[in-house]
């Protein structure tokens, strides 16, 4: 019997059984209900006792697996470990994911949209030196870096000095003093340093995980920018203050002011401002940024000088400039006599590493013979090696009516090693 025949008797067999199934079921047609009935409970029953039957068949398979052999008794305890390690090691990573960055969308968006590491963000902070204050700031623009209006105060020219040790003078600067905020410009673009920031709503869920970046003690503390790690404890409202301000279990420390405060993807979300009892306060990058047509440099220092005025005032004057890095400016003040002696780049680089002069003194001398004399005693702050260096001066200088205004003729000036407290008054 070929194949054929075979498949054609079985369909036959299985037509025929089904025929005399039926035929049983539906006669007599009267006791057909309660033959549904019946069969329905009986394959039911049937059906629970094999479940039953089958399902203790397993449990004790299970049971049995791991004493059947010495083989199957190390894949039982191998099966076992990954039973209670998988679940156990998803709820880790739930509970890390949910403790340290918040929610679960910010992880993933760091994990695969945008994410600094704390070494870049360290990268990217720059110092704010002036001559009364110092702190921290951050590229939120290629050339434009965020910081706070208290650490440019008072002083119209800050220098901006990179992790690298390099220095520059800002371009131009404005700010809102109510707001402590100032913006610094600077000549050239720098978009390697710029660091992403939130323009959106900020949300942070209680105790997430936040870092703050920046330069503790200023120029006092040699070495990379400082990060202090702590948490989200809430938003904050000064009384007679316009700012809400984010509020964090981190202790910042002066000079950290202006530095960024970051989240758990090295997003800005914030700016160092002011620290209390051990938790501080900063401002919303959002809130910052939204503000910005508001600043101005209405309340910025400027540099008032008039070297025409008299010789004192042109002695003050060139070393405002200097202050300020405009060489151009204070070469200028140099006479015709001084200029035989030396030229631009071989002057300017006397001062390269001078980032900050205060003038103590200036005065004209009293001695009508020489009464084109000017006394003065001054202060420099040199950038030597990634630290600063405080040199102290006093002398005189000569000075001529040249070109329409006063000039610089001859210098006496000396370095004082090691000045006593009345030399400062």
């Amino acid at each position: 019997m070929n194949l054929k025949d075979k498949i054609k008797n079985k369909f036959n067999q299985t037509a025929q059984r089904l025929s005399a199934y039926f035929k049983r079921l539906l006669h007599p047609l009267y006791l057909f209900p309660i033959k549904l009935v019946t069969y329905s409970l009986y394959y039911m029953i049937r059906l629970i006792l094999k479940l039953i039957k089958d399902f203790l068949k397993m449990i004790w398979d299970f049971v049995s697996f791991p004493f059947r052999s010495i083989k199957n008794f190390f894949k039982a305890v191998f099966i076992l470990i990954l039973i209670v390690y998988i679940p156990l090691s998803l709820w880790v990573n739930l509970d890390y994911m949910k403790n340290n960055y918040g929610w679960y969308g910010k992880f993933f968006r760091c994990s695969f949209d945008y994410s600094t590491t704390d070494e870049e963000i360290r990268q990217s902070i720059v110092r704010v030196v002036g001559g009364y204050s110092e702190g921290s700031g951050f590229f939120f623009a290629p050339n434009q870096i965020m910081t706070n209006f208290h650490v440019i105060a008072d002083e119209p020219s800050p220098k901006i000095i990179f992790p690298d040790g390099n220095f520059i003078t800002p371009k131009n600067i404005v700010g809102d003093a109510d707001a402590d905020l100032a913006i610094i410009y600077t000549e050239d673009d720098y978009p390697e340093m710029v660091l992403e920031t939130i323009t959106g709503k900020l949300e942070f869920y209680e105790n997430e995980k936040l870092t703050a970046t920046g330069y503790p003690m200023g120029t006092d503390l040699l070495g990379k920018a400082t990060q202090l790690k702590g948490g989200f404890s809430g938003s904050k409202k000064v009384s007679k203050l316009s700012n809400e301000f984010i509020q964090a279990n981190i202790n910042l420390v002066g000079g950290m002011s202006g530095g960024p405060l970051t989240d758990q993807c090295g997003v800005v979300v914030g700016i160092n401002t002011i620290t209390v009892g051990g938790f501080s306060l900063f401002i919303p990058v959002n809130q910052a940024l939204g503000g910005i047509k508001n600043f101005s440099d209405r309340d910025i220092s400027k540099i008032e000088v008039d070297p025409s005025a008299s010789p004192e005032e042109a002695v003050r004057a060139f070393y405002v400039f200097l202050k300020a890095r405009r060489m151009e400016d204070s070469f200028n003040l140099l006479s015709n006599e001084y200029l035989m002696k030396t030229d631009f780049e071989e002057w300017s680089s006397r001062f390269a590493n001078v980032i900050d002069v205060d003038v103590l003194v200036v005065e004209k001398q009293n001695n009508e013979e020489e009464k084109d004399l000017v006394f003065i005693k001054f202060i420099t702050k040199n950038w030597v090696k990634g630290e600063i260096e405080m040199r102290y001066y006093e002398g005189t200088w000569e000075t001529i009516y040249e070109d329409g205004t006063n000039k610089l003729l001859k210098s006496n000036i000396k370095e004082v090693s090691d000045p006593d407290p009345y030399w400062f008054y």
